[in-house]
Formats: C-alpha cells, sequence, structure tokens
C-alpha cells in the first residue's frame, strides 16, 4: 500500500480504463477521484457501479463530461443525462438487476466464473443468456465481473492500509475492492495501525494498493 497523491492515483487510469466505483446515488462514492478523472480528462472509460447517481454528483459528473463510453450498473432513474446519452446511443448502458449485479461483482472477487439465478428468466434481461437447469429449476448464468481499478471510498484507513466504512456509505465498495486489479482508496481519515481492531477491518490491507487522504 502506498500514500499518493490525488493527480498521481488517477494518472495511472488510462484512457479506456475499466473502473468499479463504490456508491449508492453517490453516497460512498470517491468523490475527489471522480473529480480528478475529470480533471484530467479521462475518456471511453467503462463503469460499473450501482448506478450514475445525478448530475453534479458522483459518477453524474463522468456523464456530464462524456467520459464514459459504457456503463454496467442497476439504474440509471435518477440522471436524465444518462437516459438521454443511451437513446442518443452516444453511451452504452447494461442494465443489471441490483442483486445480479452485486453478486457478479462478488463471483469475480471471489475467483468464480459466475453466478446463477432465475432473476430475469422471461425477460429482456435474459437476451442473449444462457440458461442452466439444477435439480428441474432453470437459472440465467451471469458471468463474474472484474475491472482494471477499484474506486473506493473508505471511513477509516490505517498505516497498514485495512478499512472501515461508515454505515450504509459501506454498499459496493467492499465488494468492489476485492474485484479489480488495482484497488485505489480515498480515505476520509488515515489512523495508526491497531487504531482498527482487526475484528472491526472490512477490506484488509492486502487488498488495497494506493491510499489518498481525503478528509
Amino acid at each position: 500500500m502506498r500514500i499518493l497523491s490525488l493527480a498521481d492515483a488517477v494518472a495511472q487510469i488510462p484512457d479506456g480504463a475499466s473502473l468499479m466505483v463504490g456508491g449508492f446515488m453517490g453516497v460512498g462514492t470517491p468523490e475527489p477521484l471522480i473529480d480528478e478523472l475529470v480533471r484530467q480528462h479521462r475518456r471511453d472509460l467503462t463503469v460499473i457501479a450501482n448506478d450514475t447517481a445525478m448530475p453534479g454528483r458522483g459518477i453524474g459528473k463522468l456523464v456530464t463530461a462524456g467520459a464514459l463510453r459504457k456503463a454496467v450498473v442497476s439504474h440509471i432513474g435518477l440522471n436524465p443525462e444518462t437516459q438521454a446519452q443511451m437513446l442518443a446511443r452516444t453511451l452504452e448502458v447494461d442494465l443489471v438487476p441490483q442483486g445480479t449485479l452485486a453478486e457478479r461483482i462478488r463471483a469475480g472477487g471471489c475467483g468464480l466464473g459466475g453466478v446463477l439465478t432465475p432473476t430475469g428468466i422471461g425477460t429482456l434481461a435474459e437476451a442473449g443468456k444462457r440458461r442452466i437447469t439444477v435439480e428441474d429449476r432453470e437459472y440465467l448464468l451471469e458471468p463474474a465481473l472484474r475491472a482494471g481499478f477499484a474506486l473506493i471510498q473508505a471511513f477509516l484507513c490505517d498505516y497498514l492500509g485495512n478499512l472501515t466504512y461508515a454505515l450504509t456509505a459501506r454498499n459496493f465498495n467492499p465488494l468492489m475492492a476485492m474485484a479489480a486489479d488495482t484497488v485505489i482508496v480515498c480515505a476520509e481519515h488515515i489512523v495508526p495501525t491497531g487504531v482498527i481492531a482487526p475484528d472491526h477491518v472490512v477490506t484488509p490491507a492486502p487488498l488495497v494498493d494506493h491510499v489518498i487522504a481525503c478528509g
């Protein structure tokens, strides 16, 4: 784990990169990292997240800046700009049921090839997917999700890189920290090792590559 400046951390992310971004309607999203991506004019990004937040907040800033090529999300209902770009076909949107999205990310972090779920059978979500029958019940095979980078918001980070989260800001962050090649953390507070009790660690230090002090 290394502590980097905001600019240096984002400089590692090239155009065309795939990103997992924590957050739920912007809560638990590392806003300084999003702002720096916009400032450095990244383009053609693929974002995997719960949603695209709203204009002026979280991933919504990337949408407004035209930084995204594709969004893999569970909904876009709060962001009319995402909807407009999807209809104009300037942004590809892959809508995934929320529970399925979480499980696909978890599978990616655990080294699994995918998950079987009955969610989506007989709906538009089934298009192009394989059905598998297990004990007379049908499931869709949903492939695991991984990304080149995970952008994570944490409440506490100790000097080793162990993380904890604040209440509902935890949401997708721990799953995404397991499912990316490079994990960049925006930490509200950096504390000495031992302040976070071992049984309170949610994301262990070996998963964390870079930390930025964002408090």
